[in-house]
């Protein structure tokens, strides 16, 4: 029991319980302002930042509570989670994600590669009890998916999501090939924080080149009659984006100013980072050179994260969303 109260001193130390009172009492001044009530987003993530200070205090308190009382088993378990959240400290690991996946080198067993992906993922947010939303798809011809982009709606999803950004490689005999042939596929995922406002980036209304045009189905026949599909251009960046998966203009519309802020966020973010990589470090961006899992299905069975070293042989349980292990171990290093 001693080790558990030097490692809960040392980890309220950390989170620092007097200044996140503090932060609740500014709320709460804030929000007795009439002012504060007309800005519905803003007032709303305040809100629920300090709800989050509030469970946090309560949990700290909690653990007080376990450890004078000896309840050795439950102290620790609370620890273990409090600890974990110090690790989701980030400005934006709060945030609900987008999370998008893109078919590389394999052809059609890449594209199948690729919706693997998006099952695996899909079924991860449904463990987590998170909501998600398909923002953007672009399907395979034959099989499978060449890109597409997801949302993420849950406490935390950018934070725990974040460190799964890179390539993806599978190994397997290829069910498109007559011979049955081992074949390695690759699959790039991005992961974007959903933000609503970006610091230092102003976008207006003049700067964005809308295009409206018709959804088409996976067979190219038009799904509807009118032009509900959305593609939009920032012009002073060039970043495009695109969306049609929604039935009516103004969904796609809303997904795709989704898209657009997470990119902007995303190209800020890689600009800085270059910046930084010229005084200190190495930073590695999500693009193909960077392999960060290999899932290998054939000769042997076996899932494996090239930066912890955390594996396991059961393959079928990750693909179908059991990622936990991977995703606790990346937020650690």
């Amino acid at each position: 029991m001693d080790e558990i109260k030097n490692q809960a001193d040392e980890l309220f130390k950390k989170i620092n319980i007097e200044e996140k009172r503090k932060k609740i009492r500014d709320i709460e001044a804030q929000s007795m302002n009439p002012d504060f009530w007309k800005e519905n987003v803003s007032a709303s993530n305040k809100m629920k930042e300090m709800a989050k200070l509030q469970k946090e205090i309560e949990e700290a308190e909690e653990l007080k509570f376990l450890i004078e009382k000896g309840e050795k088993e439950e102290a620790e378990k609370l620890l273990k989670k409090m600890e974990f959240y110090l690790y989701l400290s980030g400005p934006y690991d709060k945030n609900n994600a987008i999370v998008s996946i893109h078919a590389g080198q394999g052809g059609v067993d890449a594209m199948d590669w690729a919706f693997m992906l998006f099952r695996m993922y899909s079924r991860y947010f449904e463990r987590r009890g998170w909501k998600s939303e398909i923002l953007d798809e672009t399907r395979g011809e034959e099989a499978g998916i060449k890109s597409i982009s997801v949302s993420a709606e849950g406490e935390y999803a950018y934070g725990n999501l974040k460190k799964e950004q890179g390539v993806h490689r599978l190994v397997r005999l290829s069910p498109f090939n007559a011979d049955k042939l081992r074949h390695t596929s690759f699959a790039l995922v991005e992961v974007l924080p959903q933000i609503n406002e970006i610091t230092g980036i102003d976008i207006k209304e003049d700067d964005l080149e809308w295009n409206f045009f018709r959804a088409s189905s996976h067979g190219g026949q038009n799904v509807q009659k009118v032009s509900s599909a959305v593609r939009l251009k920032h012009k002073p960046t060039g970043i495009f984006v695109s969306c049609q998966t929604e039935r009516y203009q103004a969904q796609n519309r809303e997904n795709a100013l989704k898209l657009l802020k997470a990119r902007l966020w995303a190209r800020q973010q890689e600009k800085a980072k270059e910046e930084e990589n010229k005084m200190k470090g190495e930073y590695k961006a999500a693009s193909w050179g960077n392999q960060i899992r290999s899932y290998v299905l054939h000769p042997y069975k076996m899932v494996k994260d090239l930066r912890t070293n955390v594996e396991t042989g059961n393959t079928e349980a990750v693909l179908d969303g059991d990622i936990d292990r991977f995703v606790e171990a990346e937020l650690r290093i």
